[in-house]
């Protein structure tokens, strides 16, 4: 998950958003309130508005904080009058970016690709990282891979959708790291070791980190095996996939460089094995399907327990592998019950979490007479504490919002849009109770067919339209618009957008648009 504001895409797992908000109070800064105006270093009157970044970074010591230049990249207030968007510039003042002469009432903070629409006069937009501050991080996502590997559990090979056989992954508790290895002549069936230079590692979050054994840097070894959760409903054998064996490597020395392998030596230890039931009630999510969009299908239904390095006082922050993974055919809706298990090799002090995601689709003709298919996506995504999130059945908290609209006209119908400023708007969802929501507009590449994410917006839960700033829009293009309902009671939109983002529970659901284009 990538929430780097300044970025111009947003952050995302498995296709749905990783974020709300209270209004100012008379408190200092921190995670549970707003300051107000000449608090604790925050603005001195009510047209003033002060955004800071602050960095927060997770170890298993302590959280250490650091304040960010937002020179480089800074941030900028627009203000609707009614007809038309007024833009202040800030200035750097009191360790931030300060903005004079904004009226009292909302208004949108953009950062990068980003905005946030918030009243508060006292923003933070830092994010949360796992890893110690003063690690180096190198700009590289694939390494050569030295594998000295002894104690796995006899390998089995992927042989599909539902057999996912033997993987491993990679991950630590000092740097931020998550990182899968790929080897070029496979593993053979039955293996209990490899010992191979033909193979890479591949970060799954882009960068490698720098290792120093005078900080203890240091590696998880995880290997997944394959478990069975019975049959599915056509006969068909159904396996997931889950933590059995792990060990911790020394502290070592490394710099990535593309060029010199990484060493991963270890013998691996069978891991405590912890069993659970889970009840998911897949019919009620693929009830959703039609307040998606009309036209959309039920999707892929997944069910992953991962690790909460450090614990989770402050959510969920960062991703360090999956600790088992269960994946449904698509449009699977019958209930789901099974006993599981998996294996955690981690300290006592991480905490697990639970995610819940089912996803949907309408696969859309291109507004270019093509007859190709585009698809656009939604989803249904939850994270809460395990434990928690298995105390009864699993179902939907939170449902779709509804009665999506782009100036007036149902959002489900493929035009043309006249104006540069439209306003989406919709109904609170008729399940949960939104405490954000997080408008996206994404831009279709006609020639590819794909569409990425180009804005992203975030409102309070009370919100229940959004007019677009006359530049979000770019002539003679094609988007489409998604609008999620995030039920989520410890957010802090409107104040710390990005650091709360990973609070628990956290619940959202989606309707999309069809596509529209712009003269």
């Amino acid at each position: 998950m990538d929430t780097d504001s300044n970025a111009s895409g947003d952050g995302t797992w498995m296709g749905e958003p990783v974020a709300e908000g209270c209004g100012p109070d008379a408190g200092v800064p921190g995670d549970g309130g707003s300051p107000d105006a000449g608090v604790d270093g925050g603005p001195s009157n009510q047209r003033a508005v002060l955004v800071k970044d602050t960095t927060r970074f997770y170890t298993s010591v302590g959280v250490a904080e650091r304040e960010e230049d937002l020179s480089a990249n800074p941030p900028e207030v627009l203000v609707f009058n009614g007809s038309t968007f007024t833009l202040f510039l800030g200035s750097a003042a009191n360790g931030g970016w300060l903005f004079t002469g904004v009226p009292p009432g909302p208004f949108y903070l953009r950062t990068g690709g980003t905005y946030l629409v918030t009243s508060s006069r006292y923003v933070d937009i830092g994010r949360n990282r796992l890893g110690r501050p003063d690690a180096e991080y190198a700009d590289v996502s694939i390494s050569p891979l030295q594998a000295n590997l002894l104690g796995l559990a006899p390998w089995k090979p992927y042989t599909g959708s539902f057999q996912h056989g033997s993987s491993l992954q990679l991950t630590s508790g000092q740097v931020d790291l998550y990182a899968s290895p790929f080897f070029y002549e496979g593993v053979a069936d039955g293996a209990t070791s490899i010992v191979t230079s033909q193979a890479e590692l591949g970060s799954n979050l882009g960068h490698f980190p720098v290792f120093e054994a005078d900080r203890g840097d240091r590696l998880y070894i995880n290997q997944l095996s394959e478990f069975s959760a019975g049959s599915l409903p056509d006969g068909r054998p159904l396996g997931y996939s889950a933590v059995e064996r792990a060990v911790q490597a020394g502290a070592f020395d490394h710099r990535p460089d593309g060029i010199t392998p990484i060493p991963v030596t270890g013998l691996l230890q069978p891991v405590r094995m912890r069993e659970f039931p889970l009840e998911w009630r897949l019919p009620e999510f693929a009830r959703l399907t039609s307040e998606v969009h009309p036209n959309a299908l039920p999707g892929l239904p997944r069910f992953d327990i991962v690790p909460g390095p450090h614990g989770l006082a402050d959510g969920w922050i960062g991703y360090t592998g999956e600790l088992l993974t269960v994946d449904l055919p698509r449009g699977a809706a019958y209930d789901f019950t099974a006993r599981l298990k998996f294996g955690n090799p981690y300290p006592s002090n991480w905490g697990l979490v639970g995610v819940v995601s089912y996803s949907f689709r309408n696969q859309e003709a291109l507004p270019d007479g093509s007859g190709r298919l585009g698809s656009i996506s939604g989803s249904y995504t939850a994270w809460d504490e395990f434990d928690h999130l298995i105390a009864g059945p699993v179902v939907p908290r939170v449902s779709p919002p509804r009665s999506f609209t782009i100036d007036g006209v149902p959002a489900s119908a493929p035009r043309k849009v006249g104006t540069a400023s439209p306003v989406l708007a919709w109904v609170p969802p008729a399940i949960g109770t939104p405490a954000a929501y997080r408008v996206s507009i994404s831009r279709l590449d006609l020639e590819s067919g794909f569409s990425s994410t180009w804005r992203a917006f975030y409102l309070p839960g009370s919100a229940t339209q959004l007019r677009l700033p006359p530049e979000v829009l770019e002539p003679g293009t094609t988007y489409h618009a998604t609008v999620a309902a995030i039920d989520s009671p410890q957010l802090d939109i409107e104040s710390y957008p990005f650091r709360t983002l990973e609070r628990l529970p956290y619940r959202s659901a989606s309707t999309v648009s069809s596509y529209f284009t712009t003269p």
